[in-house]
């Protein structure tokens, strides 16, 4: 067979071949130090990604392990992978103990043979995993990212693939399928504070809320007393019709275990890797976050954290006409009230104000929306604690 054309099929490859010759490397090491000739792999069939890695890096130290796994699990699933660590350690003891941890193979240490494949491959951060896939089809960006969200999945690593998984997220985030979004081949449960398990079938035809939260985040402790307030008022109102799913980023099952003990509603699973789907397909970038879904399995709203804390269970079923009635209503009765009183109980005159949440001075009952207050001082009363002076 005659050798492909590489220059022609593939400059990344051509390119990390002809740096590797000018420097009179003409084979690659593995774990055992066994030299592996550059003629020996199939370059039509495999996937090749060189990784730019140092053991000095704590963001290398931390993604190595997670790169490992997802080797080992595509090459015993017969995919057809090889990584080549290049690395950008300042010296050879540094090198030897990161390598050390890997299973694939490494360019030999070589300090300015590393600048040069840096310098070429625009390598300004790392990790950084660079696929040299001879159909052209590589993606433009790192490929760090792709698969700390897709694992094994963004496997051949290609632009076809991207797509193909961007295209699943879409589908599952509007195809209105509550199953497909909280269950998966290997599980059809959820679980609740005691350890019971639910099956996720059961969540169909309701609203359902994916709480995504975790017990280290203050911001999240107080929202979820609120959300707790509203998931209570609406469970005694109108029944089960609403449910709450926590998605966890919790650090461990422990820290889990308790954040999920203060809850009446389910969670999924924390070994379960759902949790990161679900933040991918609804684009969760902070955390304390409240994503609706409607009876019908679509999303109402990704923006539950403010409708909850605005209006609470008077929301529901959280819609946007629910929303705008909420307001008109508010509009209405704020329209009924006067924009000033002088009450008995206080010296200075009181402004009708419009307030998230806020505690009567009176009553010390929390309160919401409207309320009359003081520009002079801390003080908020109910409309319903009104004692105008005659």
């Amino acid at each position: 067979m005659s050798k492909p054309d590489y220059q022609a099929t593939n400059l990344p490859l051509w390119d990390f071949l002809t740096i590797l010759a000018s420097e009179g490397v003409d084979f690659l090491l593995s774990g055992e130090e066994d030299k592996v000739p550059l003629s020996s792999f199939d370059y039509e069939k495999t996937t090749i990604c060189l990784f730019f890695s140092a053991n000095w890096c704590r963001p290398c130290q931390s993604f190595t392990p997670k790169l490992v796994q997802l080797y080992n699990m595509l090459r015993t699933m017969g995919k057809e992978l090889e990584i080549v660590f290049i690395s950008l350690d300042h010296d050879e003891d540094g090198f030897n103990a990161h390598f050390g941890t890997m299973p694939w193979l490494t360019v030999p240490f070589d300090v300015n043979l590393h600048k040069k494949l840096r310098e070429r491959f625009h390598v300004v951060r790392i990790p950084s995993l660079v696929p040299l896939n001879l159909d052209g089809q590589s993606v433009e960006e790192d490929l760090i990212g792709l698969i700390e969200d897709f694992g094994e999945d963004a496997f051949p690593f290609t632009k076809k693939r991207r797509e193909e998984l961007k295209a699943i997220d879409d589908s599952m985030r509007q195809g209105g399928k509550i199953d497909q979004l909280l269950a998966h081949p290997g599980r059809d449960y959820v679980v609740a504070s005691n350890g019971g398990k639910v099956l996720v079938s059961k969540l169909i035809g309701k609203t359902v809320g994916l709480y995504f939260g975790a017990h280290w985040c203050p911001p999240c402790r107080a929202f979820t007393a609120q959300l707790v307030e509203a998931y209570n008022q609406l469970l005694s109102s109108r029944g089960d019709c609403f449910e709450v799913v926590l998605v966890s980023s919790d650090r461990d099952q422990k820290e889990f275990d308790v954040n999920i003990s203060s809850m009446p509603w389910l969670a999924l699973p924390f070994e379960d890797r759902t949790r990161q789907d679900l933040c991918r397909i609804f684009n969760i970038k902070a955390i304390p976050a409240l994503v609706l879904i409607g009876p019908d399995g679509k999303p109402i709203s990704t923006n539950g954290k403010k409708i909850i804390t605005l209006y609470g269970a008077k929301a529901f079923p959280f819609t946007q006409s629910s929303i705008e009635e909420i307001e008109e209503s508010l509009r209405k009765e704020g329209d009924s009230l006067p924009r000033q009183i002088q009450d008995i109980k206080h010296q200075h005159v009181l402004k009708l104000d419009m307030a998230k949440a806020y505690v009567c001075n009176y009553c010390e009952r929390q309160g919401k929306f409207w309320a009359f207050s003081c520009d002079a001082c801390d003080y908020d009363l109910h409309p319903t604690c009104v004692e105008e002076a005659s």
